[in-house]
């Protein structure tokens, strides 16, 4: 987990993947899911200065890059390049 990492209301509801990689100045809204698929055992990894909405579910071996947003409740089970921000279950870009 890097610097200055912190989750809302003390992490309320997070879940977090023994081997998930989490980058610095990421911001972990309540009841986040972040971690593995069936059949799948690597976790996400998180680039740099992230936010993830509450409710959001990121699973399996995808990689989020730096400065993305993912909103609240969004599914998220592919890569996200970099200086997205995405919405929606699955989680799709609506701006860059």
């Amino acid at each position: 987990m890097g610097k200055n990492t912190v989750f809302s209301h003390k992490g309320l509801g997070v879940v977090i993947g023994h081997d998930t990689i989490i980058g610095d100045n990421c911001k972990i809204l309540h009841n986040v899911t972040i971690g593995g698929r069936a059949g799948i055992r690597a976790n996400p990894i998180i680039g740099d200065n992230v936010l993830i909405g509450a409710g959001a579910i990121l699973l399996g071996d995808i990689i989020i890059g730096n400065n993305v947003k993912i909103g609240a409740g969004s599914v998220v089970v592919k890569d996200i390049p970099n200086n997205q921000v995405v919405v929606g279950n699955p989680a799709k870009p609506i701006k860059k």
